[in-house]
């Protein structure tokens, strides 16, 4: 971490674990090899497994959080996934298909204790080990209260996202993130608390800026 700048992680919203791509990637039929290695019994980083889910929106995300985390000596990781039903778990952590499955029956929703609890339990722990100067930056909706309400309680004015985030859809801020990383240019923060988190649309990105695309290995 360079000198004077202050340690920073990321929280990854989830994919949708019970969606059409989440049937694709559990089908019996399936022959790709991250299916293969889900129906063998095998596990696999739950970044891969997201975002394969999620697709460009998740690939943004995690190609962001790889090029900016600034985790502090304390942490081993800078990039942490909300999950359904499990907490934060760092992008790397290994999943299998039935933690797949137990996350697709966990409702998303701040009221629900299920997945609240885990959120709250797992974030004061990463509060206590990261320190008090720490940025915690959330790279997902913050329109409604599912993330902020909890995660907000918790880090306050240290919760942090990307302004250039409101109004747009995910896809357009997944490809937003991506021009970001490979670029190496960072987005600019600003605290969740007090903030306006719902905007009008802004204008599409640039075709010629678009960041090159790898395909994932089937």
């Amino acid at each position: 971490m360079g000198v004077g700048l202050r340690p920073r992680i990321f929280f990854l919203s989830p994919a949708s674990c019970s969606g059409r791509r989440a049937a694709q990637l559990l089908s019996p039929r399936a022959t790709f090899d991250l299916a293969v290695r889900l129906r063998r019994g095998e596990s696999a980083p739950i970044g891969e497994v997201f975002q394969f889910l999620s697709g460009l929106y998740f690939r943004g995300k995690l190609a962001y959080a790889r090029a900016f985390a600034r985790p502090p000596r304390s942490l081993a990781s800078g990039a942490f996934v909300i999950t359904a039903g499990s907490g934060l778990r760092e992008v790397d952590t290994p999943i299998t298909a039935d933690a797949l499955r137990a996350f697709a029956c966990v409702d998303i929703d701040a009221a629900n204790a299920a997945y609240r609890t885990p959120l709250e339990r797992t974030a004061r722990g990463l509060f206590e080990e990261a320190g008090d100067d720490v940025d915690v930056v959330l790279l997902g909706s913050v329109a409604s209260g599912k993330y902020v309400d909890v995660l907000g309680e918790i880090f306050g004015e240290r919760l942090l996202f990307p302004p250039s985030f409101v109004g747009r859809g995910d896809m357009s801020r997944g490809g937003l993130m991506l021009r970001a990383a490979a670029s190496g240019e960072e987005l600019d923060y600003v605290p969740v608390a007090g903030a306006v988190r719902r905007g009008t649309r802004p204008p599409k990105l640039d075709p010629a800026t678009r960041a090159p695309r790898k395909e994932p290995s089937r």
